[in-house]
């Protein structure tokens, strides 16, 4: 899921994640591997969003889904797995 900066400015205020902007040398790979998606780091690893079930009261949800780890202390390395959704909801925008 592709996040407008409307979005990406919401889900950093509910989560503590960074967004790699899209220009970062990274992203070309990582839309290789998970296809096109806005990418999230938090303290847990590599992240993205999926449209979470329709919401009753008609805001639009995500969920963060979990795709690596980070592999050493510093922070700098990921090692990928099959994506985890992590039960996180992320409200993007309200429809009323």
């Amino acid at each position: 899921m592709k996040l407008t900066s409307e979005q990406v400015a919401r889900t950093i205020n509910q989560f503590e994640v960074q967004a790699l902007p899209d220009s970062h040398p990274a992203i070309p790979q990582l839309e290789e591997m998970f296809g096109e998606h806005t990418f999230l780091l938090d303290i847990n690893g590599l992240n993205i969003l999926e449209p979470a079930d329709a919401n009753p009261r008609g805001r639009v949800q995500a969920r963060i889904v979990n795709l690596a780890n980070w592999s050493d202390e510093k922070l700098t390395r990921l090692a990928p797995h099959e994506p985890e959704p992590t039960g996180a909801i992320v409200e993007l925008e309200s429809t009323h």
